[in-house]
């Protein structure tokens, strides 16, 4: 199993960063790998991506031994799953709403020993039955990461039990819908927002876990020393946006 671009940097203390991708396109994907992210968030939340879709990026990014992480869809099991057996190295799970849920999250998602994940290994994530079982169980649960969003008011409370579970890797934070909860949408230096995002960081700090947001760059250095050492650092949409937007505006300021 290909080891873990994001996992082996977070282990070492370092810093990584991540690109969202919205575009069903593989070239978009090799494009921010070639650049040098160590991660690429698909998302399967919010964007009506197939799973034919899905597998062809994953494999754009394992080229350029780039890891992929899926948001996936809050459903069942095989919602959970099927990203890491089409070989994605990591899921994101949204609305993570207590510790309750954190830890079904788990039993689904992980192998025996830490949780009940169901077995095939006949995917691409097993090397399609290449990969002995008991190694496929083992490289998985130590390879392969999980995060949980915390984005919501209801799981604050709760945070240093989330914090604590067995095999959850990261609590990523969302600014967003959090803001957006809260009845501040898009107001990012809200005191509530900036009390529950530090919250998060030393919930997943205290209990050994990684913490992950989101940044536009503004306050990159401020969240690295809050803690956070999983950053998405931009986006596809935005970035199409921003160059649309400035090749009209340079085009009609020339030809007016």
């Amino acid at each position: 199993m290909r080891p873990s671009r994001v996992l082996k940097k977070l282990r070492a203390g370092k810093v990584v960063c991540s690109f969202k991708n919205n575009f069903a396109d593989t070239g978009i994907i090799e494009v921010a790998a070639m650049a040098g992210f160590d991660c690429i968030w698909l998302c399967s939340e919010h964007i009506p991506r197939d799973w034919d879709v899905l597998r062809a990026q994953i494999l754009a990014a394992k080229v350029h031994n780039v890891d992929v992480v899926v948001r996936t869809a809050r459903g069942s099991y095989s919602d959970y799953i099927k990203p890491f057996e089409l070989d994605a190295t990591g899921i994101m799970v949204p609305h993570v709403t207590s510790a309750a849920d954190a830890a079904n999250v788990v039993q689904m998602t992980r192998f025996h020993p830490i949780g009940q994940r169901a077995v095939d290994g006949g995917n691409a994530d097993g090397a399609y039955c290449n990969l002995p079982l008991k190694e496929y169980i083992k490289q998985s649960n130590e390879q392969r990461f999980i995060i949980l969003q915390i984005e919501d008011p209801e799981p604050l409370d709760e945070l240093d039990e989330i914090a604590a579970l067995d095999g959850i890797d990261m609590l990523l934070f969302g600014p967003g819908d959090f803001s957006h909860r809260i009845g501040a949408i898009g107001e990012w230096t809200h005191p509530k927002l900036i009390k529950a995002r530090k919250r998060v960081a030393d919930a997943a700090l205290k209990h050994g876990k990684f913490a992950g947001t989101v940044t536009d760059m503004s306050n990159l250095e401020e969240l690295v020393d809050m803690g956070f050492s999983f950053l998405n650092i931009g986006g596809d949409v935005g970035a199409m946006n921003q160059y649309c937007q400035d090749r009209m505006a340079d085009f009609l300021n020339r030809t007016s």
